[in-house]
């Protein structure tokens, strides 16, 4: 992903997983770091990252959500709360809140990661949508949170740098359909622009279109928003589509992800745009490219000395290397399971321990090949590609080597091991693993399996069949003591010893003993310990009833229904079948309609190459092949 989206510094939002998912290939990414902001309560629901390319630019400083209410790893202080020389500052006050949404709430869904560099404020968020009517007031709380932060970090001198899904279309340039849309809703355009995420939009960039007076508190603008300076009159400039309806083919679609920026870093870019061409999602990236010299102060500098900490880089050139030292608290490869994890490169050249080796007892210049070099945290790209092909495939012994080795705690320290001393106390050596029960087993003095034990003829042969009473002989005391038929029956098999197929018992069962009988006990008399008295008991059995098969009535049922076949559209295509989802009379119903995807119009067309106007209720078709 990033070798195609060739870019220093890639913001990703929806994320979609919990601290737990997280992959070697998602955090140990060689020569990048990453920070992300996962959601605390929510499974599989939003999350922002933010990747850095290493050997271009490095933060020195990172927060997690837009509030500041959230507190840095292993640590209980506030972002908020933290020396001013620690935190990145900006934050929104009680009186810039206007909801009553709680603060750690908003902060509670995992959209928001802010970076700072030297040159300016890096906030990558992904705002909330309007999906119902419950969410209305946590998205316009999320809202007027992300202005705020923005505004107080600019008037604090701060330069800023807003990107990510805003889930807000600007204008009426930004969406198609919209003609439509305010038809079927019966809304002007005014009514269109003026709503609050809107509004919002509008008031914080340079030339939005805002109707009456601006808000209290938002009366001047602060960002530029980059692609429209860098294209202000194109069309169908969109970035999200509705994949439901595949809408994307057509590009019907809106544009809802934006790269902004404060005034005093317009300047330094000099291209922005869309990758429409570039799938994978629903969304498109959008990208904004800076130039590698910029004016700051009067002065022309690289810009690799203001996207690094002071000392990295004078002058366009390097100065000393990144290492994991760099990494922020808030950076993922300091979480403890990734924490300073050996390259799998050198897992692959390191030479072999002998096999009789203990584990504990490696020796110590095998733990030295993982230096305090700046390359230490990192895997090489080989490698990244072994470690895919070996979470597909489990075949080869060496392979799972080099991943349970990966997580070894042993290995991961980045210093070297000392020698053991002499006074030390000699290695824990793991026992051998006991030999199985079965194989160590003595021949035992018994000549034969106990009351409750089976031999291995058991299994093969075929045990004799419980003998049927005859119900004229049902009365009669066993030995003068009462017994059911089962009870009898279970003490006549135990005492008698198994035979091979076919044969009879020993001893019969003398059924007419038993002085009490379940009629539900015996069903019929199949189970005679005569082969005459069975068929015959299959004879009665058998009178008068019929035999239903399954596997004829299946035929019968396919012969009279048939295979449905699916209707073909107006392009002469099999349609596609879909459920009705929308409330009302017809929700749950299905019907076919044309397969191609959506026109730029939004409309069903005829004579085009894109959807026509075939739609067929499921009801409404019988045809059967």
């Amino acid at each position: 992903m990033f070798d195609t989206l060739d870019a220093d510094i890639v913001v990703i939002q929806e994320t979609k997983i919990q601290r737990k998912d997280l992959r070697d290939d998602m955090v140990l990414v060689p020569g990048w770091d990453v920070y992300f902001n996962l959601p605390t309560y929510k499974k599989g629901y939003s999350g922002v990252a933010i990747y850095t390319r290493s050997s271009k630019c490095c933060p020195i400083r990172a927060e997690e959500g837009i509030t500041g209410v959230l507190c840095p790893p292993n640590s209980s202080t506030k972002f908020r709360d933290l020396p001013a020389d620690q935190q990145i500052g900006g934050y929104p006050t009680p009186g810039q809140l206007s909801s009553d949404i709680d603060e750690a709430q908003l902060d509670s869904e995992g959209r928001c990661v802010i970076l700072e560099f030297p040159a300016f404020v890096l906030i990558g968020v992904y705002s909330p949508a309007t999906r119902d009517e419950t969410r209305i007031e946590f998205r316009q709380a999320f809202i007027d949170a992300m202005d705020a932060r923005v505004r107080n970090l600019v008037s604090l001198g701060k330069e800023v740098f807003l990107c990510g899904d805003l889930n807000i279309i600007r204008n009426e340039m930004d969406t198609a359909g919209l003609p439509e849309q305010l038809k079927k809703e019966a809304m002007t355009l005014d009514q269109f622009i003026s709503t609050p995420s809107r509004r919002f939009l509008n008031q914080i960039v340079f030339g939005g279109r805002v109707i009456g007076e601006p808000d209290e508190g938002r009366e001047k603008p602060v960002l530029w928003d980059l692609c429209r300076e860098f294209h202000p009159k194109r069309p169908g400039m969109y970035t999200c589509w509705e994949t439901r309806k595949n809408a994307r083919p057509g590009n019907f679609g809106s544009r809802i992800d934006y790269v902004l920026c404060s005034s005093g870093i317009k300047d330094w870019f000099v291209d922005a745009n869309i990758q429409e061409g570039l799938l994978g999602s629903d969304h498109c990236p959008v990208y904004a490219t800076i130039s590698d010299s910029v004016r700051r102060d009067g002065v022309i500098i690289p810009i690799t000395d203001i996207m690094n900490p002071e000392g990295m880089f004078k002058n366009g050139q390097r100065q000393r290397e990144w290492s994991q030292k760099d990494c922020l608290p808030t950076s993922a490869r300091l979480i403890p399971e990734f924490d300073r994890r050996q390259s799998i490169k050198d897992m692959f050249v390191k030479k072999k321990t002998p096999s009789n080796t203990p584990k504990s007892a490696t020796p110590a210049a095998d733990s030295q090949d993982i230096s305090d070099s700046p390359n230490t945290s990192s895997i090489t790209v080989n490698a990244t590609t072994v470690l895919q092909g070996t979470a597909s495939s489990a075949s080869s012994p060496r392979q799972w080597l080099s991943q349970s080795t990966a997580t070894d705690p042993a290995l991961s320290q980045t210093s070297p091991v000392p020698k053991r001393r002499a006074e030390q106390p000699a290695p824990y050596t793991r026992p051998p693993k006991k030999a199985k029960a079965a194989l160590a087993k003595q021949p035992s003095s018994k000549t034969g399996p106990g009351p409750s034990q089976s031999t291995l003829m058991g299994f093969i042969k075929a045990k004799t069949p419980t003998p049927t009473v005859n119900p004229d002989e049902r009365h009669g005391p066993i030995n003068g003591n009462n017994h059911s038929p089962v009870t009898a029956a279970e003490t006549a098999l135990r005492n008698e010893p198994f035979t091979a197929k076919g044969s009879q018992p020993k001893q019969a069962f003398e059924a007419g003993n038993v002085e009490e009988w379940d009629g539900n006990a015996v069903e019929h008399k199949t189970n005679s310990t005569t082969y005459g008295e069975n068929s015959t008991a299959m004879e009665d059995e058998g009178k008068g009833k019929t035999i239903f098969d399954p596997i004829q009535n299946k035929v019968s049922w396919s012969k009279l229904l048939g295979k449905r076949v699916v209707p073909k559209c107006e392009h002469g295509e099999d349609c596609q079948s879909l459920v009705t989802k929308k409330p009302g009379i017809n929700c749950g119903r299905s019907f076919y309609m044309c397969a191609r995807p959506l026109g730029p119009s939004g409309n069903k067309e005829t004579g085009t190459e894109f959807r026509c106007k075939t739609f067929i209720w499921s009801s409404d078709w019988s045809g059967r092949q």
